[in-house]
């Protein structure tokens, strides 16, 4: 049995997110198991360094799968590449340690959201991004108020959960917010994130750009765990998995 470690982008446009579901076979994970199983001839599950958003996209995921077979990852890679859809990537193919596993060992990610408040459409890249049409965000407000963010929280105000099995602590490192022409990008950097995390932060954060909200209203919707005291949950196009860290 091999152990094997992919590295994938992906554009999410038409899937229904990352986890395959049982009503539809548009999931990046169902497509990924569907081709695999059919070229390996047996069942492989394929797990990934955790779920996407319907809509949303990754420059950079990783999952991993375990296999009986004799080929080698450099015999597999372009044998998966011609078949898979054209709006999903195989950008490495590698054999793994035997007890590899993309969600379990990942130790941090960074997560990209993209907004674009130019006066003029962004056509060609209107899937990829939030648009704002003629908006302006004040990015010393937003950095203000990102700050109370930073380090190990509870985040369960910024999850859009309602029942909670597991622990809603976690480690935000670093969020860049920077303008780039008539985008703004926020980058953000830590342990892992909860569901719909990075879209509620970011809501919260434009609407503070906006003048919607203080700055310190974002440190105590943190303190107050309560998801109504938060922000938007932003629209999933304007995200995407920039990194993943083992």
């Amino acid at each position: 049995m091999k152990c094997f470690r992919m590295t994938l982008a992906y554009e999410g446009t038409r899937y229904r997110g990352w986890q395959k579901q049982g009503n539809t076979p548009d999931t990046i994970q169902g497509k990924l198991e569907a081709l695999l199983s059919r070229l390996l001839e047996q069942p492989v599950e394929v797990h990934g360094s955790g779920r996407t958003d319907a809509g949303a996209h990754a420059r950079r995921q990783v999952a991993s799968f375990r296999a009986e077979t004799e080929r080698t990852a450099a015999e597999l890679l372009p044998l998966i590449r011609r078949y898979l859809p054209e709006d999903i990537g195989l950008l490495e193919l590698a054999e793994a340690a035997p007890r590899f596993h993309a969600r379990l060992n990942c130790v941090g990610k960074t997560y990209v959201y993209r907004v674009w408040t130019g006066e003029a459409p962004n056509v060609f890249e209107r899937r990829l991004l939030w648009q704002l049409p003629g908006r302006e965000l004040d990015l010393d407000r937003m950095r203000e108020a990102a700050a109370p963010l930073l380090g190990e929280h509870d985040f369960r105000a910024f999850c859009s959960l309602k029942r909670f099995k597991k622990s809603t602590v976690r480690r935000l490192d670093s969020i860049t917010i920077e303008r780039l022409g008539d985008e703004t990008r926020f980058t953000l950097s830590g342990s892992g994130f909860l569901y719909n995390m990075v879209r509620i932060l970011v809501g919260t954060l434009v609407e503070v750009g906006l003048g919607e909200r203080s700055p310190g209203s974002v440190g105590e919707a943190l303190a107050s765990l309560d998801r109504q005291q938060a922000g938007q949950t932003t629209p999933a196009q304007g995200l995407s998995v920039w990194d993943v860290r083992y």
